[in-house]
């Protein structure tokens, strides 16, 4: 399933790297995309959104 989020406080390439690994460190064969300019990261995975939401906190940035 794809699902979009609106993540603050990404500013590099290392906090692209950060939100992507926390990611597939829930789902190793999620498909992840980040927008960093426009803050948007999509997701193709079955985990739940609240899961996803939780392992990009755990990282430092707050999801919407």
């Amino acid at each position: 399933m794809n699902q979009s989020f609106n993540v603050q406080g990404m500013t590099c390439g290392h906090c692209e790297r950060a939100v992507s690994q926390a990611v597939k460190t829930l789902d190793p064969q999620a498909e992840v995309r980040i927008d960093r300019a426009a803050g948007k990261v999509e997701v193709q995975s079955d985990q739940p959104r609240e899961a996803i939401i939780a392992a990009i906190s755990e990282e430092g940035y707050a999801t919407a």
